[in-house]
């Protein structure tokens, strides 16, 4: 089985927005990732309603929506208006995490939580039944186009290890820095979901390199 590929819309041409969903729906991709930002939790903002709405209604792929906000249980709904795969939270931003969690899958929707680079891993343990995606931060959330980090490769490898441990069927997803170069070691070492900005959408051919990702 291929890996789940999650293009970062981040990192598109917001000036031709509509297009560069365009291209996602003629690729191979799985899904389009999306990071909502709210310059409180993170130093950034990036995509308001308005905006997702009009992604929503160009794409032909689920999406993969990433609240990097504050208090995120207060819009739970409002995310799932849309063809939401995957909806995901921080574990540092949710004080009612269980609770969250099973309101999103009370929806028929993919409950994922993500985890800040300086988040230990085990601190997932007392949820990871739970839960469908663990989204590993590769990056400090917050901006696009930063390098790897690459202990991420070791935090995969003992998520993976705590999964089995518990018995759970999680995916893990990576964000932040990926690449072909990266990928491979992430896949072996137990990754399942690769989310990538700019090695997808500042290359020449962003098709080719999903399908590099996806055959890795």
């Amino acid at each position: 089985m291929s890996n789940i590929v999650a293009p970062s819309i981040l990192s598109a041409d917001f000036g031709s927005l509509g297009n560069e969903v365009r291209m996602l729906n003629d690729s191979d991709a799985d899904w389009i990732h999306i990071d909502v930002m709210d310059g409180h939790f993170v130093p950034n903002l990036t995509f308001g309603m308005p905006v997702i709405d009009s992604i929503n209604s160009i794409s032909k792929k689920p999406l993969d929506i990433h609240l990097m906000i504050s208090k995120p249980e207060r819009y739970i709904e409002d995310f799932l208006k849309y063809n939401t795969k995957v909806l995901t939270v921080h574990l540092e931003a949710s004080k009612h995490l269980h609770r969250t969690i099973q309101e999103i899958k009370s929806h028929g929707v993919m409950a994922g939580v993500a985890i800040n680079p300086h988040t230990d891993v085990n601190h997932l343990n007392e949820i990871i039944s739970d839960i469908d995606v663990v989204c590993l931060m590769s990056v400090n959330p917050g901006f696009s186009g930063q390098n790897f980090i690459y202990n991420s490769i070791n935090k995969v490898k003992n998520l993976k290890n705590n999964i089995i441990a518990n018995k759970s069927d999680c995916k893990i997803q990576v964000d932040g820095g990926v690449n072909a170069k990266n990928a491979k070691e992430l896949i072996e070492n137990g990754a399942d979901i690769l989310v990538a900005g700019n090695y997808i959408f500042k290359s020449e051919n962003p098709k080719k390199n999903i399908i590099t990702l996806k055959e890795i």
